[in-house]
């Protein structure tokens, strides 16, 4: 019995260990990815040394997008963005080592690549949250709005909610019809 509660607290020592282990390593990859995240001040730098380029031909690489924009300046990075299939969207972005290239780059607007004209432009820094307002269709009611939940239409229907109401001609009499 001595024997058995002697492994059992030997084994529970060593998963200690890997405990202790495990946590240090977890908190070594924590510091590694806080350090790794990009703050809102670095992205705008980085992306103030960035262009987009529209209409990339889908059989264009990386390479042939960097050699075409060598002449701006030196490239530190060039992203194709592709589709959850692997295909390529069409555009690109180009990163440069200096904020000067981007100007000389912006000279290279409807330049041609692979037979089609790229369009290029300067990068926009992402703002979260800053979706597009898609507005509401115009209501028929017009824009008067109450504090109170429901407003019936101004008019009543006798139709019901939601339906044209049909207006009858005076009957007429018309042999020939």
């Amino acid at each position: 019995m001595k024997k058995r509660l002697k492994e059992i607290e030997d084994e529970a020592g060593a998963l200690r260990e890997m405990q202790a282990k495990v946590e240090k390593e977890m908190a070594a990859a924590g510091q590694d990815s806080s350090s790794a995240a990009v703050t809102q001040a670095e992205k705008e730098e980085v992306d103030s040394r960035s262009i987009y380029v529209g209409n990339v031909d889908y059989a264009c690489t990386p390479e042939e997008v960097q050699q075409h924009f060598q002449s701006c300046g030196t490239v530190n990075r060039v992203t194709i963005l592709t589709d959850k299939f692997g295909q390529p969207k069409g555009f690109a972005y180009v990163e440069f080592v200096e904020v000067d290239a981007v100007q000389n780059a912006l000279l290279l607007n409807e330049s041609e690549l692979h037979g089609r004209q790229l369009k290029v432009c300067a990068k926009r820094t992402n703002i979260p949250g800053m979706k597009q307002y898609r507005g509401r269709r115009p209501s028929p009611y017009g824009t008067f709005r109450s504090r109170r939940p429901y407003m019936p239409p101004p008019f009543y229907s006798p139709m019901g909610y939601g339906k044209a109401p049909r207006f009858r001609r005076p009957m007429r009499y018309r042999p020939y019809y």
